[in-house]
């Protein structure tokens, strides 16, 4: 049964239990059930879908929202430039604040430019460069998250892929300075954490994060990529699933509609967000800011020891 029809059922049943003083408790209350179900699946994949939404601004127009200037960086100085990555030196308000994030670009030609926002080793050693820049010069950092994840591709294989997003995450742990991130969109595997490791993490209210695509999930797991609306349901990588199992420092609520109704709202939010954010960071000695993203991400996820399992069984 379709949600308009549970929703007419409902009605039905509320009038008739009104009209004639008859205790439909029961039923309603399962009706009720069946529609909270049937909205929680129809709310998760809708988000998923505002998350790819190709009008929904990304690192570039935040960059140019909340930036009073911004000079760009480019290139890895060892193979070439990634323009998936975007980088480089903004001022927003009276801070000087590296910015890194993610650019799929606005129309086909900057898709393929840009390969859809999805980093090549050299986006990450761009990003990386960046970030001990910022770090020498006591820079903070900001990342905006939006990418499907690291491009899987032959030559990002050979060139070390998995080597520059390892290398990002040990790096990350270490800078002395405060990094905030923001997912803003999708928030895909790997790609996403080459630049995700951070003091505070944040999600925009219709974004998502997951260690694979629920259409990916559906394929492997349930054998079926059809199912990609269940797998999103199951994978529990909204905000909301995110922040309740404490992964995200918080969420940053969207207009009506999705980020690219009115950008300049959201872009305010995520400005006031991230300079809130920095002044508390700022305050922080850089040893244990060190020690507090250290323990942060050590602590992710729960399992449990065998202490009579010998390492030869």
């Amino acid at each position: 049964m379709t949600l308009s029809r549970l929703e007419e059922r409902l009605a039905d049943l509320k009038r008739l239990a009104a009209a004639d003083a008859i205790d439909l408790s029961d039923a309603i209350a399962g009706i009720e059930r069946k529609i909270a179900a049937a909205r929680g699946e129809r709310a998760c994949w809708e988000r998923i879908e505002l998350a790819r939404h190709p009008e929904r601004p990304g690192a570039v127009e935040y960059v140019k929202l909340i930036a009073d200037e911004f000079i760009e960086l480019a290139g890895d100085r060892l193979y070439g430039d990634d323009p998936a990555v975007i980088g480089g030196i903004a001022r927003i308000a009276d801070r000087f604040v590296t910015v890194i994030g993610h650019r799929k670009g606005r129309n086909l030609k900057e898709n393929i430019r840009c390969n859809h926002g999805m980093p090549h080793p050299e986006g990450n050693r761009k990003a990386l460069r960046l970030a001990r820049d910022a770090a020498r010069f006591g820079r903070p950092i900001l990342t905006l998250i939006d990418t499907a994840g690291a491009f899987p591709g032959i030559g990002a294989e050979e060139r070390g892929i998995g080597q520059s997003i390892a290398r990002n995450l040990a790096e990350f742990l270490s800078f002395p300075v405060p990094v905030v991130s923001v997912v803003v969109g999708e928030g895909g595997s790997g790609g996403a954490l080459g630049i995700g490791v951070a003091d505070r993490v944040y999600m925009l209210e219709n974004a998502y994060y997951t260690v694979l695509s629920p259409e990916g999930f559906a394929s492997l797991v349930l054998h079926d990529a059809a199912k990609a609306r269940e797998a999103a349901e199951m994978m529990r990588i909204s905000a909301d699933d995110l922040a309740s199992f404490k992964m995200i420092d918080g969420i940053l609520p969207e207009p009506d509609g999705g980020s690219h109704r009115d950008p300049g709202a959201m872009a305010g939010k995520l400005r006031d967000t991230v300079l809130s954010a920095f002044a508390e960071l700022e305050r922080i000695d850089p040893v244990d800011l060190i020690a507090g993203r250290r323990r942060r991400f050590t602590s992710f996820g729960a399992f449990a020891e065998n202490p009579g399992l010998s390492v030869t069984e």
